[in-house]
């Protein structure tokens, strides 16, 4: 099927087996901004779907066009007064004034009609391609790939205007053996989410199928470049599980959230790989989830009756360099604790924020069914954890902007949690001369601390409470601190 160089105005195509839809060099392909055209047989679609098919592609140097901002009110951008049922203000730092029209609302989101659905959705599928085509202005997920298999998306460009909501870049679910590279995502959602969401509709079992219900296993990122206004790439969340995935050679600019590895349910998450990342994150106004952190691994239940939860295990990240407005956030449950998560050569700037009276000094877990851990008031380190085993920070650099508010803390900040090292850090608390610590250890059972440098301006080097087990405390400079310890119950 070639579509050839001019402006194609139309409502759903499917896509069958064996079929390539190809886009020359100036073609458009762009939706109808009629919401009726959409509907086929009292279902909805979006723009490009297909099911039950194999050896499936889109290819060439067009354009889709989804049409998104006809379905969408441009002129208003969703605020507090709206109302909201995924946090409770009173609990943020700026309580009933959390998200107040009067902070601004240039990052949106903006007001969805109702609207089609997902631009490209590939459900069921074998073998499918996506290379070098533009897509732009969806008005959902823009690429939702559902239980396929062998996915090739390779020199693609999605640009979705920043301020819609649900716009997702890429999204997989329940899929294997998936390879995106050398592409340019910007999205009002997650760039790219790499999930495994559960419902009996994902449940289904293909004949044959090895990877049973609900999983989402072998999947490469490389070579790109992301930009979200929640998190640019997201792993895990609820359904299934997600295994075995590497994330290589990524830009993530002025975004709201960097990384995000996250469960909600029973569904656990392991063996992952981070590297060679930067990242330069934000906050933002509106409604949106993240708070300007550049990397954040969390377990908390999303519903009150889940009485297990997933594991998150055996996490690397290494060689990353992030600018942001918040820090790293590792939030371990007593129900799901964190197993064997390494840091290595992580570099992280704080920067001053203009949103930070109006924003700052809050974590963002959502989705949580406990409100408690939802959004929230919580002073911000450049590293906080809590609930790990097996912890390892090697060569963690940090640096900090003058004028910081007072919510920001430590450079590493560990509560609850075992088998911790650090190595190799190099940097100081927030503010010179605080006496808030460099590292600060809560309830933390067996510490090495070494091979460390105390910048100056450090008072404390390191504060202790109800820490016990030191293993290691050796090679550490620290001619720039006032204080080693501050820490009388450590052992």
């Amino acid at each position: 099927m070639v579509i050839p160089p001019g402006v194609f105005c139309t409502g759903p195509i499917r896509l069958q087996s064996n079929t390539t839809l190809y886009l020359e060099a100036g073609a458009v392909l762009k939706g109808s901004d009629d919401l009726n055209d959409y509907i086929i047989d009292g279902k909805r679609y979006g723009l490009i779907f297909a099911k039950d098919a194999e050896n499936v592609a889109i290819t060439g140097r067009g354009i889709i066009d989804g049409s998104g901002t006809a379905f969408m009110d441009m002129t208003k951008s969703r605020t507090a007064s709206d109302g909201f049922g995924d946090f409770d203000p009173n609990l943020t730092r700026q309580g009933l004034e959390y998200m107040d029209a009067k902070f601004g609302s240039a990052d949106g989101p903006v007001i969805p009609y109702e609207r089609p659905g997902r631009l490209i959705a590939l459900s069921l599928c074998k073998n499918v391609l996506i290379r070098d085509v533009t897509i732009t202005d969806a008005p959902l997920w823009t690429v939702h790939f559902e239980r396929c298999r062998d996915v090739l998306v390779s020199g693609v460009r999605i640009d979705n205007p920043l301020v819609v909501p649900n716009n997702d870049g890429i999204h997989c679910t329940c899929c294997s053996n998936v390879r995106i590279s050398d592409s340019v995502i910007f999205a009002g959602d997650d760039a790219i989410a790499i999930t495994s969401i559960g419902d009996a509709r994902h449940n289904q079992i293909l004949a044959g199928d090895p990877l049973g219900p609900g999983k989402t296993e072998n999947v490469t990122v490389t070579n790109c470049i992301l930009q979200s206004r929640s998190a640019a790439l997201r792993v895990g969340y609820t359904g299934g599980d997600v295994k075995n995935c590497t994330f290589s050679n990524i830009v993530i600019r002025e975004s709201n959230r960097g990384l995000l590895v996250n469960v909600r349910d029973e569904a656990s998450v392991e063996n992952l790989l981070f590297s060679n990342i930067t990242i330069q994150t934000r906050l933002h106004t509106g409604h949106w989830w993240g708070h300007g952190e550049p990397i954040q691994v969390s377990a908390v239940a999303n519903e009150a009756g889940i009485k297990k939860l997933g594991r998150i295990k055996n996490v690397r990240f290494s060689n990353i360099i992030a600018q942001s407005q918040s820090g790293i956030v590792v939030w371990g449950s007593s129900n799901s604790v964190i197993e064997d998560l390494v840091f290595d050569n992580v570099k992280v700037k704080i920067e001053s924020s203009p949103l930070n009276a109006s924003y700052g000094g809050n974590f963002d877990l959502r989705t949580s069914g406990d409100f408690a851990t939802a959004l929230f008031k919580h002073d911000i380190p450049a590293f906080y954890c809590r609930y790990v085993s097996g912890l390892k920070i090697r060569g963690f650099e940090t640096e900090w902007d003058e004028g910081l508010p007072g919510f920001f803390n430590h450079s590493i900040w560990c509560q609850n949690s075992s088998d911790v090292e650090i190595d190799g850090f190099a940097g100081r608390q927030a503010h010179p001369d605080d006496r808030r610590a460099a590292i600060a250890l809560d309830e933390v059972t067996g510490v090495s601390v070494h091979d460390c440098k105390a910048a100056k301006g450090t008072s404390v080097f390191l504060k202790s409470s109800d820490s016990i087990d030191q293993r290691y405390f050796s090679n550490n400079d620290l001619r720039n601190a006032q204080q080693v310890f501050e820490a009388p119950n450590f052992k």
